[in-house]
């Protein structure tokens, strides 16, 4: 750099206090949530995930991808209970396009797992697809992982994970009769094995130690109808709101507390929320997170 660059460029640099320096770096930061409203839920999920970058952000050509829904439950769409089928054969589908080498989709389910698999819509709607791999968890693929948390030292985790490229997390929003409600950070539970009643005892903790050692890439959470009461499981269609929804973000603590207020809560009403964000996991002030209207 020659002397007059330099001095031009010391000038500039005079200009911004610290405080508007550490402002500008905070906005380059910022985490965005994008939301993207109709009835074609493939279309929506598209544009939603376009919205933050487009799946080529996170997929590179040969990657393996785990696309992790709800499915838990023993129920058919309607009910709220699972992420929609149309939601996750979109996301796939843009996997692939993406130059995924495979895309694996599994949920390790509360309910008898050949029954979630059939009745949420999921298996049925990747049926056919070609590097698509929907199988049930097979319980020795189960590792014990050293976390390290504040609650969990260790716990079993499903390899599948641990081994691949991306990982994408697919929840529906739900009430949830324990932690209010439930969306990305508690779905992470669907890739832990063991005795997950005990995780109870800490939830919001546990489940910061989770999410800390398996971060999610990209959270898409499917709000095309949300379970407003009596969740996880659902079973009345009284209980569902139909709100034609889907949130992306690369923040899974932004896209939780965001998808907080479609219920009529705030982040902080949230244990998991808040506990995450305390964490460094992610950003819960909706002042702090940009929403893009997709």
């Amino acid at each position: 750099m020659d002397r007059r660059a330099f001095l031009k460029t010391a000038a500039a640099a005079s200009l911004f206090t610290p405080s508007l320096v550490k402002e500008a770096l905070a906005a380059k930061e910022q985490s965005v949530v994008a939301v993207a409203e109709g009835k074609d839920y493939r279309a929506i999920t598209r544009k939603a995930v376009n919205a933050i970058g487009g799946m080529r952000r996170f997929v590179k050509a040969g990657d393996v991808v785990v696309v992790k829904p709800n499915m838990g439950w023993d129920r058919s769409t309607e009910f709220a209970a699972n992420t929609h089928p149309q939601v996750v054969r979109a996301l796939v589908e843009e996997c692939l396009a993406a130059g995924a080498k495979k895309v694996k989709v599994f949920d390790y389910t509360c309910n008898d797992s050949r029954r979630c698999y059939v009745n949420s819509g999921i298996e049925g709607a990747l049926k056919g697809m070609r590097n698509v791999e929907c199988k049930q968890i097979e319980q020795e693929r189960f590792k014990k992982v050293t976390l390290n948390g504040r609650f969990l030292k260790e716990w079993e985790l499903y390899d599948e994970v641990l081994s691949a490229n991306v990982f994408i997390n697919v929840p529906i929003a739900k009430h949830h009769g324990l932690s209010k409600v439930t969306m990305g950070l508690k779905n992470i539970m669907g890739i832990m094995g063991g005795n997950r009643g005990y995780i109870h005892r800490n939830l919001d903790v546990a489940l910061a130690d989770v999410n800390a050692r398996v971060r999610s890439h990209l959270t898409v959470i499917d709000a095309t109808r949300i379970l407003t009461a009596h969740g996880p499981q659902g079973g009345s269609l009284a209980d569902v709101k139909v709100l034609n929804k889907v949130i992306a973000s690369t923040d899974i603590v932004a896209a939780d507390a965001f998808a907080t207020t479609l219920f009529g809560l705030k982040p902080a009403d949230i244990p998991v929320i808040a506990t995450a964000h305390k964490r460094g996991l992610g950003e819960m002030d909706l002042g702090r997170i940009k929403v893009v209207r997709a």
